[in-house]
């Protein structure tokens, strides 16, 4: 099968690009990373009107979704301008909520789809921490088929990445759905978190090769720039391999996930939920960490020592690949979901 994104979705994608550029992220980002969460809503916010967040959302509660291809599109772009904030789980989140349907989906769906609601969520399966919960307006829970609304953010836990801080939410909260409906929900939105992060990888693995591209012309030793070596040249045909071999993938899960939309009206999955979908997440999950993670070592090998330096902007790229690479997913869970099929 041949597969190309269309005149408008490369247009969506150009013009979150352009939206991006002039919204100096890297700005955003240390203002985040100190607790400053004011900047980063004001850009989700702008993200929000270009209609990013209404593509998990289903039109019933007025978003556009769900649009998975579309969804990766917005996601791609967001991991190479290193948005901060709890993207994934607020995707992952919209899904869930369609899922569980009744008075809480259409309190917060809305929200989600106006850029009003950001939320973060956990997930049995897949780790106790919500990202950046305390910039978050809600986090949700799930243990079994109870969905619950956390009282309150928790404690902070470290992370590898001060601009995505990871929290235990605290326990209890009444539950707000619970039945059958929400473990298919469930599954659906852990594979919706799981196929944005991937995207987010990818964009990140992306924006570190332009760095280092443009870096290594740049950079001289022996009166000739370093890229000129033959071992350089190497190191980043390889780290563009590893992230062209992806990209195929991401599409590829983004079209199963649409098709499984299709069979079900809803796009949160049937009871059984889809298999084939599942598989190609896992997948592209992956492949798109393990080539973003890839490109980080290549980039923090060939900048040398000024990688490593906190005034370089290219540092909050580098921390940002090895959790998004584990989130949602790890490279080892996500082979054997591939391998189970």
């Amino acid at each position: 099968m041949r597969f190309l994104l269309t005149d408008e979705q490369r247009e969506f994608g150009r013009s979150l690009d352009a939206l991006l550029t002039a919204a100096d992220t890297p700005a955003v980002l240390r203002a985040w990373a100190a607790g400053d969460h004011g900047p980063g809503r004001a850009l989700w916010g702008r993200l929000a009107d270009a209609g990013v967040f209404a593509l998990a959302v289903p039109e019933a509660y007025g978003g556009v979704g769900p649009l998975p291809v579309e969804a990766a599109v917005a996601c791609v772009e967001l991991g190479r301008h290193a948005v901060p904030g709890p993207v994934a789980e607020t995707l992952a989140a919209g899904v869930l909520l369609a899922g569980a349907g009744g008075p809480v989906a259409e309190e917060w769906l809305p929200g989600i789809a106006s850029g009003a609601a950001v939320v973060s969520l956990t997930l049995e399966g897949y780790g106790p921490y919500a990202p950046d919960a305390d910039a978050a307006d809600a986090v949700f829970t799930v243990t079994g088929d109870e969905l619950r609304l956390a009282p309150g953010p928790g404690e902070p836990s470290a992370s590898a990445d001060p601009a995505r801080r990871l929290f235990r939410p605290e326990p209890g909260g009444a539950p707000v759905a619970k039945g059958p409906a929400i473990r298919a929900a469930a599954r659906a939105a852990g594979d919706t978190a799981a196929f944005a992060t991937a995207a987010l990888a990818l964009g990140c693995g992306e924006e570190l090769l332009r760095a280092t591209v443009a870096y290594v012309k740049q950079r001289t030793q022996f009166g000739v720039p370093v890229g000129s070596f033959q071992a350089v040249k190497h190191r980043l045909a390889d780290t563009l391999l590893g992230l062209e071999f992806a990209r195929p993938l991401l599409y590829g899960a983004a079209v199963e996930l649409a098709s499984e939309v299709s069979r079900t009206g809803a796009g949160t999955g049937s009871a059984e939920g889809s298999p084939g979908a599942g598989a190609a997440v896992a997948a592209a999950k992956v492949a798109a960490g393990e080539a973003g993670y890839a490109a980080a070592r290549t980039a923090l090998q060939l900048h040398g020592a000024i990688g490593y330096t906190e005034e370089l902007d290219l540092a909050w790229w580098l921390r940002r690949a090895r959790p998004l690479r584990d989130a949602w997913g790890t490279p080892s869970a996500c082979r054997a979901r591939v391998l189970a099929g």
